[in-house]
């Protein structure tokens, strides 16, 4: 059996990898637009674009061809250390990249960024995530730990406003799958990574109207989620039991 720092250490060089692959193939990818910032432009606000999604793609239009890997990374980060909100790096993403690639940008970041928290958690073990999830969190969802259907953690993922970044540690300490929590985290996701970057996107375009009606449909959305939140978690939990 391959030892923790062992492991630790085959998933760095994994990472380093993939990330290296990013910032290569980033001179391939599509440009950011360059509307509010030409490329090379000095940008001296960087604790701004923890808070905003306007600084935020200011800095990333800023940075020319390695605006797409960094953007990547903020993605990773989201997930793994939480530094940025996910609505604000997801608007931007729509916003800087347009609809299909902030969507596939977005998604590439997240998935690589679950499987960080992931693996961590799997690694390193309980203790190592009591770091970044409450007690409170850790107690009422750790029945995930213990035997977690991949279709009770697919509802969770698709819950919006659950937090999901949290449920990727959760489940690296469950028994499931890394193909299975892949397969499960990414598809998640999916509806909510596309209705944020389409709001960036639409906002781009100056399609007000569009803009306002996704905003309103993801208030009501979050609004219902929220409201509803203890009974859904029940209905989660109860079927988990059965």
């Amino acid at each position: 059996m391959i030892n923790p720092r062992r492991q630790l250490a085959i998933r760095g060089v994994i990472f380093i990898v993939l990330v290296g692959l990013l910032f290569f193939f980033s001179h391939y990818l599509p440009q950011p637009f360059t509307a509010l910032m030409p490329p090379g432009e000095d940008f001296d606000d960087f604790e701004g674009i923890y808070s905003s999604s306007d600084k935020l793609s200011k800095f990333l239009q800023s940075l020319g061809p390695y605006s797409p890997a960094v953007f990547v990374v903020f993605q990773i980060l989201q997930v793994a250390a939480a530094p940025f909100p996910g609505e604000l790096t997801g608007v931007a993403g729509g916003y800087v990249y347009g609809e299909t690639m902030g969507f596939v940008l977005s998604t590439v970041g997240l998935t690589i960024g679950s499987w960080v928290a992931f693996e961590l958690a799997s690694i390193l073990g309980r203790p190592f995530v009591e770091r970044f999830v409450s007690q409170e969190v850790l107690h009422k969802f750790d029945f995930l730990t213990t035997n977690a259907g991949a279709t009770i953690c697919f509802l969770f993922f698709l819950i919006p406003g659950f937090p999901k970044d949290y449920l990727c540690y959760l489940l690296g300490l469950s028994r499931m799958k890394l193909s299975t929590f892949l397969i499960v985290s990414i598809i998640g996701r999916i509806p909510g990574t596309y209705l944020l970057t389409v709001q960036g996107a639409k906002f781009r375009n100056q399609e007000y109207y569009a803009v306002a009606i996704f905003a309103a449909v993801s208030a009501v959305i979050l609004l219902v989620a929220y409201l509803y939140r203890n009974q859904i978690y029940h209905w989660i939990k109860h079927r988990h039991d059965q």
